[in-house]
C-alpha cells in the first residue's frame, strides 16, 4: 500500500512529541494536568498532520474514562465499555506505561489506513487512528490504571461526538 505524505509528517511529529512529553519533568502538583497533557498533545499532533482542529480535554469524558478504567482494574481486559462515546483502549504488560505510548500505538495505525479507499489494509486495524482524526469529534477525556496482581496497565480515551461511522471518511 502506498503511504500518504500525511503519514510521514504525522509519524515525525508524533515521535518528536513522544520524546518530549514522556521525558518531561512535571511538578507533582500538576500531575492531573500532566496526564491530560500527555494524552492530548500527541492526539492533536495527529489531527494537525491532517489539518484538523485540536481536540479539547473534557472532564465529563475524563470521569467516564476513569470509571470504566477502574472497572477493568481487576482483569485489565481489552473490552470496550459499549458506552455512548467513541473509545480507544490500550493494554500494556507491566507498569510504567505512559499515555503518549498508548496514543503512539493508536496513531501508528495510520500506516494501514488508505484514505482514497476509506479502508484498512486486509487483516490490519486502523479504527483507533480514524477515531483520533474523526473530523466532527471535538472533545476527549482519558484515564490510566495499573491493574491488580501485575496484570498490566489499562488506558482508555473517550471521544465526543463519536466517530468511525461505517461508509464515512474521518476527514
Amino acid at each position: 500500500m502506498r503511504h500518504s505524505r500525511h503519514y510521514s509528517l504525522a509519524i515525525t511529529l508524533f515521535l518528536l512529541l513522544v520524546s518530549t512529553t514522556t521525558h518531561a519533568k512535571i511538578p507533582a502538583q500538576k500531575k492531573h494536568r500532566s496526564l491530560a497533557y500527555q494524552f492530548l498533545v500527541p492526539q492533536n499532533a495527529a489531527r494537525s498532520a491532517v489539518k484538523l482542529r485540536s481536540l479539547v480535554w473534557d472532564t465529563k469524558l475524563e470521569q467516564y474514562a476513569k470509571s470504566y478504567a477502574n472497572q477493568r482494574r481487576n482483569d485489565c481486559a481489552l473490552e470496550h465499555s459499549k458506552g455512548p462515546y467513541g473509545e480507544n483502549i490500550f493494554w500494556g504488560s507491566g507498569t510504567g506505561w505512559k499515555p503518549a505510548q498508548a496514543v503512539k500505538a493508536w496513531v501508528e495505525e495510520v500506516q494501514w489506513y488508505n484514505y482514497s479507499e476509506n479502508s484498512c489494509a486486509d487483516g490490519q486495524m486502523c479504527g483507533h487512528y480514524t477515531q483520533i482524526v474523526w473530523n466532527t469529534t471535538t472533545k476527549v477525556g482519558c484515564a490510566s490504571v495499573t491493574c491488580i496482581d501485575d496484570k498490566g496497565t489499562f488506558m482508555t480515551c473517550n471521544y465526543d461526538p463519536p466517530g468511525n461511522y461505517y461508509g464515512e471518511r474521518p476527514y
